[in-house]
C-alpha cells in the first residue's frame, strides 16, 4: 500500500456547509488529513513503514464502516451525551500526547484523526437546537473554545453550524444557554480575532476558518445585538479595517468583512465612535475610491462596495465623524462619484444627504457649495439619470436623497453660499422652481391616495419625502426676497397655483398649498 493510494482513500463524511464557489468534490479541508498523514509517514519510513500505513489504513475503513452502520441510528439525549463524552476524552488525549511528544508528530496522529472523526459526528448536534443544554451542561462548551488554536479547522465550522441563526430561531431556550456560555468567558471575541490573526488566509483551510469565524461572530450578534459593542472593543473593529485595507486579491473574506463591519455600526454610537477614533473613516474612503472611476467587476464586488456605502453612511449619523469626513476630503470624493457617471453614483447621493443633514452638517454644506457642488447636483434634482435606473435605483430613492441634500443646503448656508443655492432657482426662467412644484404635486397625491386607502385608522406615512418636498418650498418662498429676481421667481409660482389643479385635488387643496 503506497501513499498515493492512501490519499485518494476519503471516508464519508456526511454532508458539510461549503461557501459559495466551493466543490463538495475538492474540498481541500476533507483531504488535510490525509496530507498530513502521509508527511508524517514519509518522515517515519526507517521505524516501520509498511506496518504503520496498513494499521492506519485499516483505521480508516474501520471507521468508514462504522460510521455506515450508525446512520441508520436515531439520534438522541443518550447518543448526543455519549458523543459529548467521546469527544471530551479524544480531546484531552490528543492534547495530552501533543504536549509529551511536539517533535515527534507520528506519536499523535492517530489521536488526530479519532478526533477529528469524532467532531464530523458531533456536526449532527447543530441540527438540535434543543439539545444545545447538553454542550453546556457537559463542558463542551469550554473545551470547543480551548481548541480554537488547533491546526484542524472544521472545529470553526462546526461552532459556525451550531450558532447559525435560523437554527438558533428554532428553540429560543437552547439558543439563549449556548449564546450564554459562548460569551460567559468575556473574552470570547478576542479568542476569536487572536485564532484569525495567527491564520494563513493563502492557504485555503485556514481561509476557511476565517470565513467560519467571520460567521459565528455574525451570528451571534444577529441573536444579540447588545455583543456589538463588546465586539467591537475585543479588537474586532481593528482587525476587520486592516483586513478590509489589506493590498490583496478581492475575495469571499473581504466581502463577509465589509459585511460585518456594516452590522456592527448598526444603531451604535459607541462602534461608530471607535471607528472613527481607529481613522476607520480615511480606510473607507481609500477603498470606496477604487469605484470612482471603475464599475465593481463582479456582482460579490458590488455588494462590498455597498456594505462600505452603508458602513460611511451609518459612521456620519455621529457628528464627530462628519468633521472626520470633511477633513477626509470625502465630499470631494462623492462629488467626483457624481460627476463620474458609475455604479456608485446612487451610494454618493445617499452618503451626502448623512453627511450634510441636520446642523451638523453646516461645515459640510458650506465645503459642498465651495467645490462647486452645486453644479453637479442640481442636473440630477432636475431629472433622474436613465443610468441610474438601470443600475436598479427607484425615481423615489434619488429624489429622496437629492431634495434632502437641497433642503439641508438651504437650512444651514450662510452669506455669499447662500445666495448663490439661491441665484440657482432662478435660472432659465425659473425652471427649478417648477421641477420643484412638480415633485411637491407629485407626492402630495401620493400621499392623500395612501391616506384613503387607511382611513379610519391611525397611521404615521411612511412616504417621508413629501415632507422633505415641502420643506424645500417653503424655506425658498421664505427667503426669496433676498435675491435679485425675486419678482421673476414669485410669478412662477402665482402661475402654478392659478393654473388647473389635477382631478385628484379639491381646489381647497389646491389653494393650501
Amino acid at each position: 500500500m503506497d501513499v498515493g493510494e492512501l490519499l485518494n482513500y476519503q471516508p464519508d463524511r456526511g454532508a458539510k456547509r461549503l461557501r459559495a464557489g466551493d466543490d463538495d468534490d475538492d474540498d481541500p479541508r476533507n483531504k488535510k488529513a490525509g496530507r498530513e498523514l502521509a508527511r508524517h509517514l514519509e518522515g517515519d519510513d526507517s521505524e516501520d513503514p509498511s506496518g504503520d500505513r496498513k494499521r492506519i489504513l485499516e483505521k480508516l475503513m474501520d471507521d468508514d464502516e462504522d460510521a455506515d452502520d450508525q446512520e441508520g441510528e436515531p439520534v438522541d439525549e443518550s447518543s448526543v451525551k455519549k458523543m459529548i463524552l467521546t469527544f471530551e476524552k479524544r480531546s484531552y488525549k490528543n492534547q495530552e500526547l501533543r504536549i509529551k511528544f511536539p517533535d515527534t508528530p507520528g506519536r499523535f496522529m492517530e489521536t488526530e484523526l479519532d478526533l477529528n472523526d469524532i467532531i464530523q459526528e458531533m456536526h449532527v448536534i447543530a441540527t438540535m437546537p434543543d439539545l444545545y443544554h447538553l454542550l453546556v451542561e457537559l463542558n463542551a462548551v469550554h473545551s470547543l473554545l480551548g481548541l480554537l488554536s488547533h491546526e484542524n479547522t472544521d472545529i470553526l465550522s462546526f461552532k459556525d453550524e451550531l450558532t447559525d441563526i435560523d437554527t438558533l430561531h428554532e428553540s429560543e431556550e437552547g439558543a439563549e444557554v449556548l449564546i450564554d456560555s459562548l460569551v460567559s468567558p468575556g473574552q470570547v471575541v478576542a479568542l476569536l480575532v487572536q485564532n484569525m490573526e495567527r491564520l494563513d488566509e493563502q492557504v485555503k483551510e485556514e481561509a476557511d476558518g476565517v470565513y467560519n469565524t467571520l460567521a459565528i461572530i455574525e451570528n451571534m450578534a444577529e441573536f444579540r445585538p447588545g455583543l456589538c459593542t463588546e465586539a467591537a472593543q475585543q479588537g474586532l473593529m481593528q482587525w476587520l479595517l486592516k483586513r478590509i485595507k489589506a493590498k490583496i486579491p478581492f475575495d469571499a473574506n473581504k466581502l463577509y468583512c465589509s459585511e460585518v463591519l456594516a452590522i456592527l455600526l448598526q444603531n451604535n454610537d459607541s462602534t461608530r465612535e471607535l471607528l472613527g477614533e481607529l481613522d476607520g473613516i480615511d480606510v473607507l474612503l481609500q477603498q470606496l475610491s477604487v469605484f470612482k472611476r471603475h464599475n465593481p467587476a463582479t456582482a460579490e464586488e458590488q455588494e462590498m462596495m455597498e456594505n462600505l456605502f452603508d458602513a460611511m453612511c451609518s459612521c456620519l449619523m455621529l457628528a464627530a465623524n462628519r468633521d472626520r469626513f470633511l477633513r477626509g476630503e470625502g465630499l470631494q470624493l462623492m462629488n467626483l462619484m457624481l460627476r463620474e457617471k458609475k455604479m456608485s453614483r446612487t451610494s454618493a447621493l445617499r452618503v451626502l444627504d448623512h453627511g450634510m443633514i441636520g446642523p451638523e452638517g453646516s461645515d459640510n454644506c458650506h465645503k459642498f457649495v465651495d467645490i462647486l457642488g452645486l453644479r453637479t447636483i442640481f442636473p440630477l434634482f432636475m431629472k433622474t439619470p436613465k443610468k441610474m435606473r438601470k443600475a436598479g435605483a427607484a425615481d423615489k430613492e434619488h429624489e429622496e436623497h437629492v431634495c434632502s441634500i437641497i433642503s439641508s443646503c438651504l437650512r444651514n448656508l450662510k452669506a455669499q453660499q447662500r445666495t448663490r443655492l439661491l441665484s440657482k432657482f432662478t435660472e432659465n426662467d425659473c425652471e427649478k422652481v417648477d421641477r420643484l412644484m412638480e415633485l411637491h404635486f407629485k407626492y402630495l397625491e401620493a400621499v392623500q391616495l395612501a391616506d384613503k386607502r387607511i382611513e379610519g385608522e391611525k397611521h404615521v406615512g411612511v412616504l417621508h419625502l413629501p415632507l422633505l418636498s415641502t420643506a424645500c418650498i417653503l424655506t425658498l418662498t421664505g427667503n426669496i426676497s433676498e435675491t435679485r429676481a425675486a419678482p421673476s421667481c414669485l410669478k412662477s409660482l402665482s402661475t402654478l397655483r392659478s393654473s388647473p389643479p389635477p382631478t385628484a385635488w379639491t381646489h381647497s387643496e389646491y389653494a393650501a398649498v
